[in-house]
């Protein structure tokens, strides 16, 4: 089973400016390309790097510590030395508000 829980205003996530939010256990960046917004785990498989403090190039993420890279679609690792994939959450829009489905 999982549950939604509303993390962000829709509106304060702008394309190429990820948030990080802190929900329960988990730490999750907030992502936005155009009118489509994405949640992922914060940190980095491979560096425990924040990946919010990296780079966003439209759906890929660039760790900013040693350059690895993801899909924020999928979470798949994209480029070494990350090979192991992120977590993603699913995302919701009512309104301004953002949800996202977390695991029970």
């Amino acid at each position: 089973m999982a549950h939604w829980v509303k993390v962000a205003a829709a509106s304060a996530v702008k394309e190429g400016a990820p948030v990080a939010v802190s929900v329960e256990d988990w730490e999750i960046a907030l992502w936005r390309v155009g009118n489509q917004w994405f949640a992922t785990d914060d940190l980095c498989s491979h560096a425990e790097a924040s990946l919010v403090e990296g780079e966003q190039q439209g759906y890929r993420i660039i760790c900013p510590r040693h350059g690895g890279q993801f899909d924020m679609r999928t979470g798949a690792a994209l480029r070494f030395p990350a090979a192991t994939p992120i977590a993603t959450f699913r995302v919701k829009v009512e309104g301004d508000d953002l949800w996202i489905e977390l695991p029970d």
